[in-house]
């Protein structure tokens, strides 16, 4: 059974690129926002990031089809003050209004060196750390955080009952060579990682989940029991009361700023957005900022290792894409069957693996 998770079937990102836009187009989805949702999609498996990537197409093709994720249309202006922005995203595809909104803040950069803007009802925007890396090879610093305001399955640090979602932070940091890139849940793992562990019925590498009666655990099972387990706050049992507290943050930088959140009970799966993006420039100035993060790079790198080398954040994923696109995108083993199932659905043929060609 072990042998049978581990495939040696490799597929080309282009194919599945290809592949993913027909799918979302074929449930509906507008040419143009498929393109953006699909490559959003495949980069996120291209850098590791296996339960944020095509493993979501099932479903973001089901909520297309089903008119969850709208189709066609553009975001509401809520407010526009130049330098802070709010939008309604009215459930369009969330990786298509991140990229618009990224869009948006570097037009303005040169007026507005700080622009933020937050999203309230976005549909889900996928793996954070897609996003990042083309700000901060322009020379700029990235913040991107997001919550889903109708989940709850973290609980608040001291207590039993679920409150909120896992919160990831995601941020792109300039260097003198490939950006700093990171994206970390505020919450020991993430439901997409526990629900994946419990369907190939497997423990957790740690216990992550609070049973109900306030018990540790790391059977996945317990996380959809009723009432369920609870995911952890980042830090755990030890420390949770600061991932708590960056929780708490998320909470207020997306659905606080966005004005709408858990406040309003939504019914559908979305999420809430918060966007920002920084001018070094505008500060001490490039050169400094430049100066300061090398030496401070420098230093990390240096640093005698208990083990591996020292890696800066991103590092393994941008070796990982490189080798991936060279060579093939190697899928989790369960993901290419249910691709292959939902291209059926929708009439398009999952492409053939590199290695049968």
């Amino acid at each position: 059974m072990r042998g049978a998770m581990h495939s040696p079937m490799v597929y080309s990102h282009t194919d599945l690129i290809r592949f993913a836009h027909d799918v979302l187009s074929a449930a509906g989805l507008n040419s143009g926002k498929a393109s953006v949702v699909a490559e959003t999609l495949v980069e996120a498996d291209l850098m590791g990031h296996t339960t944020h990537g095509l493993h979501l197409l099932p479903a973001y093709a089901k909520e297309v089809a089903e008119g969850k994720m709208r189709r066609d249309g553009e975001p509401s202006v809520i407010s526009d003050r130049g330098s802070v922005v709010v939008w309604d995203g009215n459930y369009l595809p969330g990786p298509w209004l991140v990229n618009r909104a990224m869009d948006l803040l570097m037009d303005r950069i040169a007026a507005h060196p700080v622009g933020t803007l937050v999203i309230r009802r976005s549909h889900h925007i996928a793996c954070l750390a897609a996003y990042p890396e083309r700000i901060a090879r322009a020379g700029c610093l990235m913040l991107l955080s997001s919550s889903d305001p109708r989940v709850k399955s973290v609980a608040p640090f001291g207590g039993l009952d679920a409150v909120y979602t896992p919160n990831p932070i995601a941020g792109g940091i300039p260097t003198d060579g490939d950006p700093i890139i990171f994206d970390i849940s505020m919450s020991t793992t993430s439901n997409a990682f526990v629900l994946r562990t419990r369907d190939e019925g497997k423990k957790l590498p740690h216990p992550w989940l609070l049973t109900p009666e306030g018990q540790v655990t790391d059977d996945p099972n317990a996380f959809v029991t009723d009432p369920p387990a609870t995911i952890l706050p980042l830090g755990g049992m030890d420390t949770g009361y600061k991932g708590f507290a960056l929780g708490i943050l998320v909470e207020a930088l997306t659905s606080g700023l966005a004005g709408y959140g858990r406040a309003d009970n939504p019914n559908q799966w979305g999420a809430s957005v918060f966007l920002q993006i920084m001018d070094p420039r505008a500060f001490g100035g490039g050169e400094a900022f430049d100066r300061q993060m090398k030496f401070f790079i420098d230093a990390c790198l240096a640093s005698r290792p208990l083990g591996n080398p020292v890696r800066m954040p991103g590092t393994r994923a941008f070796q990982l894409r490189e080798k991936q696109k060279r060579d093939g995108v190697s899928l989790y083993p369960t993901i290419p069957p249910a691709l292959k199932a939902c291209g059926d659905a929708y009439g398009v043929l999952f492409p053939e693996p590199l290695a049968s060609r």
